[in-house]
Formats: C-alpha cells, structure tokens, sequence
C-alpha cells in the first residue's frame, strides 16, 4: 500500500508541474488578481459603497436578515451571517464594519439562481455596526445591526 499511495502521488505531483510550466495554472487565475483594491483600501462606508457598487445610496431592507451577536467577546473572530435568499436576483453581498479603519470587510459575488446567502467571521476595533449591503436587481439594499465588543480585534 505505501508503493501504490507514493505512486500515486508522484503522479499527482508531476501533472501538476506539467500544468504550471505549459501555463495552465497561473497565479492570476487562482488568486484574486481583479479584487477592488480601491473599495477595500476605502476610509469611510460611502467611499468603500461607492468603490464597490458605483453609488452609495442604499435603502433599508427587511428582506435582509442579518444576525451578529449583540455582544462579541472577541473582535478579531465575531460571526456575522447574511441571509439574503428570499430576495430574486442578488448579485452581491458585501459586510461593512462601519467604524474599521477600512470599513469593506468582504464582497461575495454571486452567479445567477445562486441563493445570497454568507456565514462568515469578521474582524472588529470596537463597538460599532455592522452593515450588510446586498445588491439585487441593479438595487442596493442594507440591513445594520449594533456589536458591543468588549475585547478589539484590531489591536485594541
């Protein structure tokens, strides 16, 4: 059995080596070359909202159900889950942390017929809202809720 799994991965091994010297596999490809360096290096929530999606006017939503809790205890890890599913045609979901030194903490684009629906960890300084933007049907739309954090993540 280790002869056939160390066969096996020598196979592996050298296809994947073929692959990157014929070009096949390029960096570009597999890391996020075309990320919006601009949305995300953003001061403030309407430069990162204008970056991102062209304009910052965005409606409220209940159609949005976003769930954080009301009290991380540690900023560097606070679960935020958006919850955009019953709303046809998201394109995009974006969490916003409203008082970050570099508010636009994620953007998920989404294919077409795909539910918008994220569960992620975001990283937090301080008390503040979290902001969720979902974009569906060339319309921007939020939903923002209040996080204490009692211990920052951003070094503090």
């Amino acid at each position: 059995m280790k002869r056939r799994s160390f066969l096996k991965g020598t196979l592996a091994t050298g296809a994947a080596a073929v692959a990157v010297n014929a070009g096949l596999l390029t960096p570009n490809v597999v890391l996020a070359a075309d990320w919006n360096s601009k949305a995300f290096k953003a001061k403030t929530t309407d430069d990162a909202l204008n970056s991102a999606f062209g304009s910052a006017s965005v409606a409220d939503s209940g159609d949005i159900k976003l769930k954080a809790p009301a009290i991380a205890e540690n900023g560097a890890v606070t679960p935020v889950t958006v919850d955009a599913s019953g709303i046809d045609g998201v394109e995009s979901i974006a969490i916003m942390a409203s008082k970050n030194t570099h508010p636009l903490v994620c953007e998920y684009n989404f294919g077409a017929g795909a539910l918008g629906y994220v569960s992620t960890r975001i990283k937090m300084g301080k008390t503040m809202n979290v902001v969720a933007v979902v974009k569906a049907g060339g319309k921007l739309l939020k939903a923002e809720q209040e996080v204490k954090v009692t211990i920052g993540g951003c070094g503090g």
